[in-house]
């Protein structure tokens, strides 16, 4: 008997050594856990049941369980690169349809494919919660999942309908001596604003506002002129003559004694056609209001407190930026970020019963339990931090040391099938 008993501590023996060959030889892996095997004692049955002088019957490995501690986490500057500090998988779907993930795992090494999908190195899909508008306010359907998708462009540019405008028009200024605003002519008005618009195609425009104190005549009024690529604009969207006759049409603003607006917002202008700006466009026609909210007439110097519109042309992805909740943003040339989706992680109640896939890639199992998806940063859930990854939890100098421990056993094991077999000579040489 001493002969099974010492095999079996030799095989028990040699898989504790295949588990630790195994943790050593993915020392390097990106997202890998440790395996620890786990034995337990063989008994022979009994009849009698259980007996005081009953020798065991040698050892079995009862398991061989992966350690899901935390791995350090590694800076790569690969901002698609993502790692979860504390709890959690990155959910993996099968296909570019899928809705549902079959596969999990702690290695956030990402790219995109040829689609723009996000994938990892096996060419399974980065799942993320559906957003319920290109923008974080807008929230994410934490109960609808779908494959990460980067596109490359931001699609049809948009024309510009709204510009907000936020200044402070000096109350000591008086009307120009000129009668006729005129850019080129500087004591023609009293202060100015502009900034870039865009038209139905993406083509950019500078739009100018000119304003013109009425005071001493009339107190707390301003006229607004506007400009567009230097040509006037009459408040119903046509040019106004050139050269300038001071027939130009204007809105007007008023405020009251304490320097607030009065003018109920906004002020609309156009639509202008196309060929008012330039003969050789073709492109609808653009319809502006003007929102002045917020703008004062105090004593102080002129000064603008905001400038916006809200048009923009087409753009080109220059980057992708993803927060520690799991937001994911494209960032795009014409100065526009989208809100594309938010990493969608899995627990389970007991990661141990996991089914390894390889590829640092697990499965769910009845042992393991139903996962539990939730955002990164929300209740037991860890956070990501995008641009790194987490590296192997491998421990090298335990795992050499394990490695010296079960040759020992191994050797040990295998001497006492040589001293069993001296035994079982002696006794057959006796005559």
């Amino acid at each position: 008997m001493a002969f099974f008993t010492a095999v079996s501590g030799m095989n028990a023996a040699s898989k504790n050594l295949d588990v630790t060959s195994n943790n050593i030889a993915n020392a390097n892996t990106v997202g890998f856990k440790e395996s620890r095997a786990e034995f337990s004692d063989v008994y022979a049955a009994s009849v009698s049941g259980v007996s005081s002088i009953q020798a065991g019957t040698g050892v079995r490995v009862a398991n061989v369980a992966q350690q899901f501690t935390q791995g350090n986490i590694n800076a790569t500057g690969n901002n698609l690169d993502l790692a979860i500090s504390g709890d959690g998988f990155f959910s993996l779907g099968s296909s570019a349809t899928s809705d549902q993930p079959t596969a999990f795992t702690r290695d956030g090494e990402f790219k995109l494919d040829k689609e723009g999908y996000v994938v990892n190195n096996q060419g399974l899909y980065l799942m993320t919660f559906k957003p319920n508008g290109t923008t974080v306010a807008a929230g994410f359907s934490t109960g609808v999942l779908q494959p990460l998708q980067v596109k490359a462009n931001q699609g049809s540019p948009t024309a510009t309908s709204t510009i907000g405008v936020s200044s402070n028009l000096q109350s000591t200024q008086v009307t120009p001596t000129a009668t006729t605003v005129d850019p080129a002519v500087p004591n023609s008005y009293n202060h100015s604003t502009s900034l870039t618009i865009y038209d139905s195609q993406g083509n950019s425009h500078i739009a100018t506002t000119y304003y013109v104190s009425q005071s001493p005549t009339t107190p707390n009024t301003w006229n607004t002129y506007l400009f567009v690529d230097g040509k006037p604009i009459n408040t119903d969207g046509t040019a106004a003559p050139l050269p300038l006759d001071g027939s130009q049409s204007f809105k007007t603003m008023t405020f009251d004694t304490a320097g607030n607006l009065t003018t109920v917002m906004p002020l609309a202008y156009g639509p202008i056609d196309s060929t008012t700006l330039d003969p050789n466009l073709n492109v609808d026609p653009l319809s502006l209001t003007f929102d002045f909210t917020g703008t004062t007439q105090y004593s102080s110097v002129f000064s603008v407190n905001n400038l916006a519109q809200n048009g923009f042309p087409s753009g080109n992805l220059v980057g992708i930026d993803i927060d520690d909740s799991g937001v994911v943003y494209a960032k795009y040339s014409n100065g526009k970020a989208e809100t594309l989706g938010q990493v969608a992680l899995s627990r389970f109640p007991n990661p141990q019963g996991l089914a390894k896939l390889g590829d640092t890639t697990w499965a769910q199992s009845a042992d393991s339990g139903e996962r539990i998806v939730g955002a990164p940063g929300t209740g037991s859930f860890g956070k990501i931090q995008s641009g790194a990854v987490e590296a192997s939890n491998v421990d090298l100098t335990s795992e050499l040391v394990r490695l010296i421990i079960g040759q020992q056993a191994y050797q040990a094991n295998a001497q006492a099938i040589s001293v069993e077999k001296t035994v079982t000579e002696s006794i057959l040489n006796i005559r």
